[in-house]
């Protein structure tokens, strides 16, 4: 007959999915904790059995043996142990005595404490033990909850995490959604397994691949390399190891169905199949799908290759942003430099011709010329006196209509003594000081207009028609005495003070000068 505590383990490790072996495991060092406090162990170590059969409980008390005693109530050395048990040696267990199962409510409290912790342990490493062979693998997990940037993955028996670096920027996760996610790491901490699973991780892409192709979970064919920029677009580089097999046709499908499931999975990224080649040109002008290339010059030293496409296939090479040489890059580890055809053309048709050449090479070498054989002193002289042997000839040509010989003689020794103090600098002077003399002139006559014109405005001002003025409103009858400074007579109308406008001799223009008078009182 099964005891009572045979049933409750039974039914612990149903409701625990554990194995009964850990369990009773567990058990046994929950009773041997609690028999350790009680007064009848007399501090000595404890050891639990309980048989799996029928659930009855053995109690022992033992002492181990050691080669130094520390605690003599728990150990004993081997001269000690000769007595109790023949032939001991370091590290036995000498048994010493039993005690009676009869657990009280403190030591049932104290063994459910220790059962409840060596449980949870035990379903840690359970965990542990099973992920950890699943790294690297592809589990498809619901999304527990979203807490502020990390999600947490509900993989069943156990929860991962997907840190902000191992999220897409284009994908939304919400509680509920099921999705494929890639083991990154599985470790072990305080607080059981640590799982981090991943949704942009490039392998992500090739177990997927794996999954959907079979010529390539078979090796058929090989995937070479992958990038990848998640949510966005990945290229894929395949190769096929048997003769007859497209490469690129297998991982498509029919009707493109395999690389669609792909592409639903990672929630609408493009893929771009490409095929791998070992020569670095093809494998360049592949990667640059679906863009059509001309040329490829690699540059080996510094593993850079300049690809020439026509210019209507330019945007379609570099893609939106740079993407697709981007990821043409990251696939071929090589640095790209794409150009269009018309800007090489222009840059070789860079006008070098042999006249120009020369005309630009001929006075630099002169002038180097110059340079080496005369100091530079003499050649600024040089310089300043070829104007003067000009003049100094041409004086020399008009003499030489009256006396050829004698003239010709003086001519040259005034030739000389003008050559032989040369001031080019006192030839510049007067330019300057002319042009100085004729800005000051323009200047003056500036400044004797406005003076002009200031004078003109203020004798206009003095002769304009005051309405403040108290001579306007003076009794006279007559327009006569308006002109001839007569103040006397009645209060003017209308008519009278537009009769004296009208006949006023100190404004210009004389109806018309006076309606703007007019204009400018009103305002």
């Amino acid at each position: 007959m099964k005891s009572d505590l045979l049933l409750a383990v039974t039914q612990l490790a149903a409701e625990r999915n554990l194995p009964q072996p850990i369990v009773v495991k567990a058990v046994e060092a929950a009773l041997a904790s609690a028999y350790k406090h009680d007064p009848a162990a007399q501090g000595q170590d404890v050891i639990v059995e309980m048989d799996p059969a029928d659930g009855e409980v053995t109690v022992r008390t033992v002492r181990h043996v050691v080669v130094e005693v520390e605690d003599p109530l728990m150990e004993l050395t081997a001269e000690q142990a000769q007595d109790l048990q023949e032939g001991a040696v370091v590290g036995d267990m000498i048994e010493t005595g039993q005690l009676e199962y009869n657990p009280g409510r403190i030591a049932a409290q104290t063994a459910k404490q220790v059962v409840m912790q060596r449980l949870r342990e035990a379903e840690r490493d359970i965990v542990f033990q099973e992920f950890i062979d699943k790294e690297g693998e592809v589990l498809t997990a619901t999304i527990q909850r979203v807490e502020s940037r990390w999600v947490t993955v509900d993989l069943g028996r156990a929860e991962a995490v997907m840190p902000p670096t191992e999220q897409s920027p284009f994908e939304r996760y919400r509680p509920g959604q099921q999705l494929k996610f890639y083991v990154v790491q599985v470790g072990r901490t305080i607080r059981g397994p640590e799982i981090v699973v991943s949704r942009t991780h490039p392998d992500l892409l090739r177990r997927l691949f794996e999954v959907e192709v079979p010529e390539i979970f078979s090796g058929v064919i090989e995937i070479k390399a992958i990038a990848r920029e998640p949510g966005a677009r990945s290229k894929v580089a395949v190769s096929s190891n048997q003769e007859g097999v497209d490469a690129v046709g297998a991982c498509v499908g029919l009707r493109g169905i395999r690389i669609q499931n792909v592409v639903n999975e990672l929630l609408g990224e493009k893929i771009d199949v490409i095929e791998w080649d070992e020569d670095p040109v093809k494998f360049i002008s592949n990667s640059l799908s679906p863009a059509v290339v001309d040329r490829v010059d690699l540059n080996t030293e510094e593993e850079s290759a300049t690809v020439l496409v026509p210019d209507r296939q330019l945007s379609l090479a570099i893609g939106r942003e740079g993407q697709n040489a981007r990821l043409a890059a990251k696939l071929t580890n090589w640095r790209i430099d794409i150009q269009g055809t018309s800007e090489v053309a222009a840059a070789a048709a860079v006008p070098t011709t042999p006249a120009a050449a020369t005309a630009s090479e001929e006075p630099a070498e002169t002038v180097d010329a110059v340079a080496a054989e005369v100091p530079p002193a003499e050649v600024k002289t040089a310089e300043a006196e070829a104007p003067v042997e000009t003049a100094a000839e041409v004086e020399v040509e008009v003499a030489a209509d009256s006396s050829a010989e004698s003239k010709t003689e003086d001519t040259e020794a005034e030739s000389a003594t003008e050559v032989a103090s040369p001031e080019p600098e006192m030839e510049e002077e007067p330019s300057t000081s002319g042009i100085d003399a004729e800005l000051l002139a323009l200047e003056e006559e500036l400044a004797e207009l406005e003076r002009e014109e200031q004078a003109r405005k203020e004798v206009e001002a003095a002769q304009m028609l005051d309405v403040s003025s108290d001579d306007l409103w003076q009794v006279g009858s007559e327009a006569k005495k308006q002109t001839a400074g007569d103040s006397s007579g009645g209060i003017r109308f209308a008519e009278d003070i537009a009769g004296f406008r009208e006949t006023d001799v100190g404004r210009r223009g004389g109806r018309r000068g006076g309606s703007s008078a007019r204009n400018r009182r009103r305002r």
